[in-house]
């Protein structure tokens, strides 16, 4: 499956613009790492797409994402694709195994948590720094929703420290700011 398949299937699934963005800011720090591994960027690029293509239909385990994993072999996705996927919900009990599987868990959240902090800044991603993502990480009431224990366990199975991972995800999202709804207001 290419970009623009996933991209189409994305959008056949998920009508919140919400969804969609945190799926592209996905889809951006899982190709910004398949890079830095040198991995195969088109194939991460559709993982980060389509991780949760199916959850605006299938909000609840195991629904997500097992029908959406159903979905995904209809389509003819490869079991590589479906079993990363399936991973990155710790409830489905499927071992991260892969690097690529370990990326999505460790992207996943912390994308989500990334892009809420910026939106509530003037200048929204482009001078947010790692200590202010991380100060608000400490503060349990901002994106209650988001599991700070996941975020951990990820950079753990990732080796990556905060401080590196935080910072290259915030460089990985400012290159698809725009795409995002984070590039700074005009003034």
């Amino acid at each position: 499956m290419t970009r623009q398949d996933a991209l189409a299937l994305l959008h056949e699934y998920t009508k919140t613009d919400s969804l969609r963005k945190h799926a592209l800011a996905v889809e951006a720090a899982m190709k910004a790492y398949a890079r830095k591994f040198g991995e195969d960027e088109e194939l991460w690029s559709v993982v980060g797409l389509l991780h949760d293509f199916d959850y605006e239909m299938y909000p609840q385990f195991p629904d997500h994402p097992m029908k959406g994993s159903e979905i995904l072999k209809s389509r003819g996705l490869p079991d590589e694709v479906r079993t990363t996927i399936l991973s990155h919900v710790p409830a489905t009990n499927v071992p991260r195994e892969t690097r690529v599987a370990k990326t999505l868990f460790a992207c996943d959240e912390l994308c989500g948590f990334i892009m809420a902090v910026a939106v509530i800044r003037p200048n929204r991603i482009m001078d947010l720094e790692t200590s202010s993502v991380k100060k608000k990480l400490k503060d349990k009431a901002f994106a209650r929703a988001v599991s700070r224990e996941e975020i951990a366990r990820g950079m753990e199975d990732l080796q990556v420290t905060p401080e590196e991972h935080i910072a290259f995800l915030i460089t990985a999202l400012r290159g698809a700011a725009a795409e995002l709804g984070l590039e700074p207001p005009r003034q």
